[in-house]
């Protein structure tokens, strides 16, 4: 008896052995197939900044594996761009567009105001998911094929949206008090200032250079902030 095992045994070592490599080799192309598949879902990113990186269906992040969680570093920022982008800048935008005549600036003065304290605030959030991105991205190890297309993606995605915000901000605060200033002289002159159609008419002329000198700025500062929005407009569009 003694003996028959052993012949048994000798004979499913090398099926025992042969299961285990075929166990390797199907873990091997598990993670080959996972780097394939997290390529192509970067490659899928807009080659701009402010890039927006699509969302991963339940199959994709299957197919990525642990992949998911890197791709996830990415989506996570880029919302919480959009959403902080959302309270602060679309309103003063919204309030900026509606300035169409003289009177405006009253009519517009309240909502420019509460704008300034999100804008402020929005500095703040991006500086806040930034730091929180380059933390967990700091912890990534990833082949060096998959390196290198990551921290491109990542550059667009995370690194120039939030530079570009940072030049931003001030820009678009200098704007919005400027603007609240326009509307509280307006608001202040009460009856000594008449609106009629797109002009504006003053009892005195010190009043008339008070209020030219005030919207001056104004142009430029519109036009230094639409010139820094160029690199975040992808993230102002609708979410879809």
């Amino acid at each position: 008896m003694t003996i028959t095992m052993g012949w048994r045994s000798r004979w499913l070592l090398p099926v025992l052995a042969l299961g285990v490599v075929l166990q390797l080799a199907a873990c091997g192309d598990s993670e080959a197939d996972q780097r394939k598949a997290f390529m192509t879902v970067l490659q899928s990113v807009p080659s701009q900044p402010g890039s927006v990186p699509p969302a991963l269906s339940d199959d994709q992040k299957k197919r990525l594996g642990p992949f998911a969680n890197d791709y996830a570093i990415l989506t996570t920022f880029s919302q919480q761009l959009r959403q902080s982008m959302a309270v602060s800048l679309k309103p003063l935008l919204e309030h900026v567009s509606q300035i169409r005549v003289p009177q405006d600036y009253l009519t517009q003065r309240d909502g420019v105001r509460s704008a300034v304290g999100a804008i402020n605030l929005l500095g703040q959030q991006v500086q806040a998911a930034k730091t929180q991105a380059d933390s967990a991205g700091r912890n990534l190890s990833q082949p060096q094929e998959i390196q290198v297309l990551y921290e491109r993606v990542y550059s667009q995605v995370v690194s120039q949206p939030a530079s570009a915000l940072a030049n931003v901000v001030p820009t678009a605060a200098t704007l919005a008090q400027q603007l609240a200033q326009v509307g509280d002289f307006l608001q202040a002159q009460g009856k000594q200032v008449t609106f009629v159609g797109n002009q504006v008419q003053f009892e005195t002329a010190q009043q008339a250079a008070r209020y030219n000198a005030l919207i001056t700025p104004l142009a430029t500062q519109q036009r230094d902030l639409m010139n820094g929005l160029q690199p975040l407009l992808p993230l102002l569009k609708p979410s879809l």
